[in-house]
C-alpha cells in the first residue's frame, strides 16, 4: 500500500497527533524550535501565558532515533487500535478521553518532576486498550503468552530490566487506570457518567452512527461466550484467582 494511501486512512484523531508529534520532533531536531520552547512548566504557562505548552508538551518525543521509532510504532498501534474499535465513529469521545488523560497527566507531573508526557499520554492509551480488551492473547519476544490486562505491567517489567526510570510509565498507568474507572467502572455501579463529552467537541467532531454501530458489534466480539453449564458450576467452585488492576 503506498505511504499516503496508508496515511489518508488512518482515523482523523490518530493522524492528527502522530502529524503534530513528528513535526515538533523533527523541528526541535533541526533546531526551527527547541525543546525549551515546548516543555511543560506551570510557572511558564499561567505566570508568562505561555498556554501553547499545555499541548506542546506532549507532541514532543525527544531526539530522531530508535527510541522515536519505538514511542511513534505504540502511539500509532495503539492510538489506532481504540479509535478504530472502541471509539469507532466517536472520534470526538478519543478527544475527549485523550484530554482527559492530559489534565490528569499535568495535574501529576509537577510532583515527578516529567517535563514531557508524550510518552505517557501513549502509556494510557495502551492501559485503557488492555482493559478493553481482557481476552486477547498476547505474546512478549515470543516468550511469555498472557492476556491483554497483563500488558501495562510487562512493558513497565521491561522498562525497569533496560535500566529506565518507570515514572513515566507509571503516570500513563494512573491516568488510564482513572479514566477507565470513571468511563467504565463507576457508571456500571452507579448508573451515572462523569466523563460525557462536551457538546462543544461533539459539535466539532460528528458522529458516525454506522461507525458507532460497527465498533459496538466489534466490541461484542470480544466478550467471551457463555460457557457450558457443567463448566459455569466447575468455575464457581474453583477460588479467585489474583488479577491486576
Amino acid at each position: 500500500m503506498p505511504v499516503e494511501e496508508w496515511y489518508s486512512q488512518l482515523p482523523p484523531i490518530t493522524r492528527s497527533y502522530v502529524t503534530l508529534s513528528v513535526l515538533t520532533t523533527a523541528g526541535c531536531a533541526m533546531e526551527i524550535i527547541t525543546p525549551f520552547n515546548v516543555y511543560y512548566n506551570t510557572q511558564l504557562i499561567f505566570r508568562k501565558m505561555e498556554l501553547w505548552r499545555l499541548v506542546t508538551n506532549f507532541l514532543y518525543f525527544g531526539s530522531l532515533g530508535l527510541d522515536f521509532v519505538f514511542h511513534m510504532f505504540f502511539l500509532l498501534k495503539y492510538s489506532k487500535a481504540l479509535e478504530e474499535d472502541s471509539f469507532r465513529g466517536r472520534s470526538a469521545d478519543f478527544l475527549w478521553m485523550l484530554m482527559v488523560g492530559a489534565a490528569v497527566l499535568m495535574a501529576i507531573a509537577p510532583f515527578a518532576n516529567v517535563q514531557f508526557l508524550g510518552a505517557s499520554l501513549t502509556y494510557m492509551m495502551v492501559y485503557v486498550w488492555s482493559r478493553r480488551h481482557p481476552y486477547v492473547q498476547l505474546s512478549f519476544l515470543g516468550i511469555i503468552t498472557f492476556t491483554a490486562p497483563y500488558l501495562p505491567w510487562v512493558l513497565l517489567g521491561f522498562t525497569v530490566m533496560l535500566g529506565s526510570s518507570p515514572i513515566v510509565d507509571l503516570l500513563g498507568m494512573v491516568a488510564g487506570h482513572i479514566y477507565y474507572f470513571l468511563e467504565d467502572v463507576y457508571p456500571q455501579m452507579s448508573g451515572r457518567r462523569l466523563l460525557s463529552t462536551p457538546s462543544i467537541i461533539k459539535a466539532l467532531l460528528p458522529q458516525n452512527d454506522v461507525g458507532v454501530a460497527v465498533g459496538e458489534a466489534q466490541q461484542q466480539e470480544n466478550q467471551p461466550r457463555n460457557p457450558p453449564a457443567a463448566a459455569q458450576g466447575q468455575q464457581e467452585q474453583q477460588p479467585d484467582r489474583p488479577h491486576a488492576d
